[in-house]
């Protein structure tokens, strides 16, 4: 079975795609091969906010570059690297800052003119430099990173992390402060790299399924259905309606346990515990129900390429149903308390603040986007099965604070309710998994953008002709979300980081890699 869908009436109008045709067997959105000159009339576009950047990564001879217009035309632009080099995004799209240096971090491809050279995921402890790049492998020793200067009177520093207090994952925070007033954050990332697109090459379609199920463990559905998308995509399969009425469940439970989790998390950063307590057992709750319906609490390694590998129990159908009919009460009851608690609404109000204006420049999506007026939601602009057959509203503030991060959360979880209520109705007899069709010789590539509980996840797959893995990208909604924390925390004080931290609740796993 193969899917239909015409390309080309979505294509933005841009000068620099004229005459252009589009790579073969790239699907389900085209990728077209610009030269330099050509790249630097895209990044122009992306300057003016004509684009946005969704993604940026390299493979051994080319860059590439997800981009997106206002009418969510998504394409993927790539450029061959000339003398080690590529025309750097950077210079005027600061949000490429940090992928860039990662691409020169692994692959050794030298990001022209870029204002910051100094390494990002590589902190010489890797016993090689530029692990994917071609040829001989030198070993770097590690060396001191060196910080930003910020100068000005009565300054002093507060490095926080990698290891933190509780069982958290490591990241390393540089803060400069005046009095108890932060004047700069700036962060350390790569702790937890992985080598996972290293580890991916070669895999199967079943390997890589459960390894980039294991990006970023908290969104363990979401990354299996992109690399189960993409790979469809690249294979021209669809999968039957049952599956993806089930991936959807899997989906929106995913998304109610994590944003149960954060709200707890956040409240009892503003020393409110009671709410936690109460968030966290509606959290156990779905997670129980996870496990009654497809035996796996996280719905780990449930969405596979082609379908899923297993059905909806009829008693976790029952106790999904039941749970829905009473969830609401409860819910509504906790926001009342929330919304009425004068020390939670000075806590959150006017704290963290993200402007719209750098919500945009940034692509942040999820909530952090949405609290900030960015109307981005994969699930709609870009829609994918089940969601193009559910009705269903994205929730938008334009205040930008901790108090709006957590109102998105709250009616994302009134969203999620009435569509599990729907999908359940969705879910019909027929096959678990289709199987995927294999190449007739030909290399081929897909992309997927699939919505997270943090926002959307990017993943890029190219495949040879037995459907084993060449190269495998994915970028966690973090990458756009991390540089945007370091601007929120200017002007507050620094017992309100954790406050805006939580708020934001970025992976360090999923950025890693």
């Amino acid at each position: 079975m193969t899917e239909t869908t015409s390309l080309h009436h979505t294509l933005p109008a841009l000068d620099f795609l004229q005459g252009l045709q589009p790579v073969a067997h790239h699907h389900p959105w085209p990728r077209f091969r610009l030269d330099q000159a050509a790249w630097r009339d895209m990044r122009e576009a992306l300057a003016r906010g004509t684009l946005s950047l969704l993604g940026l990564w390299a493979d051994r001879e080319e860059i590439h570059a997800a981009v997106l217009d206002h009418q969510s035309a998504l394409l993927i632009l790539s450029v061959v690297v000339e003398a080690g080099g590529f025309p750097s995004l950077s210079t005027q799209v600061p949000q490429a800052m940090r992928l860039e240096r990662t691409i020169h971090d692994l692959f050794g491809h030298h990001p022209q003119a870029i204002p910051d050279e100094r390494p990002w995921l590589d902190h010489g402890r890797w016993g090689v430099a530029q692990p994917l790049a071609e040829g001989r492998r030198v070993p770097v020793a590690p060396v001191e990173y060196p910080f930003l200067p910020v100068e000005g009177e009565s300054l002093h520093q507060i490095p926080v992390g990698p290891v933190h207090a509780g069982i958290i994952e490591p990241g390393h925070f540089r803060f400069t402060a005046s009095g108890e007033t932060v004047v700069r954050l700036e962060e350390r990332l790569g702790y937890l790299h992985r080598g996972i697109e290293q580890r991916l090459e070669g895999c199967d379609l079943l390997q890589g399924a459960r390894l980039c199920g294991r990006i970023s463990g908290d969104s363990t559905v979401a990354y299996a259905l992109a690399f189960a998308r993409a790979a469809e995509a690249a294979t021209q399969t669809v999968p039957s309606p049952r599956s993806q009425a089930l991936r959807g469940i899997m989906a929106e439970m995913e998304r109610l346990a994590n944003h149960f989790g954060d709200i707890g998390a956040i409240c009892n950063d503003a020393a409110f515990a009671m709410l936690q307590a109460h968030f966290s057992m509606l959290r156990e709750q779905i997670l129980q129900i996870a496990e009654h319906c497809f035996g796996h609490r996280l719905l780990m390694d449930r969405i596979i390429p082609g379908g899923v590998t297993c059905g909806l129990t009829p008693e976790g159908s029952r106790r999904l149903s039941n749970w829905l009919k009473t969830v609401p009460n409860t819910l509504s009851k906790l926001v009342e308390v929330y919304d009425e608690t004068p020390s939670l609404r000075d806590r959150m109000r006017n704290t963290g603040v993200l402007s719209s204006e750098l919500a945009r420049r940034f692509a942040a999506g999820g909530f952090v986007g949405r609290a900030s007026a960015r109307t981005f939601d994969a699930r709609r602009n870009l829609p994918y099965p089940p969601y193009d057959r559910l009705d269903f509203q994205v929730p938008l503030l334009d205040s930008g604070d901790v108090n709006a991060r957590v109102w998105i959360r709250i009616e994302e979880i009134r969203q999620s309710i009435p569509m599990l209520r729907r999908l359940l109705t969705m879910v019909e007899e027929g096959p678990l998994t289709t199987p995927l069709l294999a190449g007739g010789g030909e290399v081929r590539e897909g992309c997927a953008v699939v919505e997270s509980f943090r926002g959307d996840i990017l993943l890029w797959l190219r495949l040879d002709s037995q459907n084993r893995i060449l190269r495998c990208h994915a970028r966690d909604p973090s990458w756009f979300q991390w540089p945007l924390l370091e601007a929120v925390v200017y002007g507050n004080i620094v017992a309100d980081f954790p406050l805006c931290n939580k708020s934001f609740n970025c992976s360090y796993a999923g950025h890693d890699l």
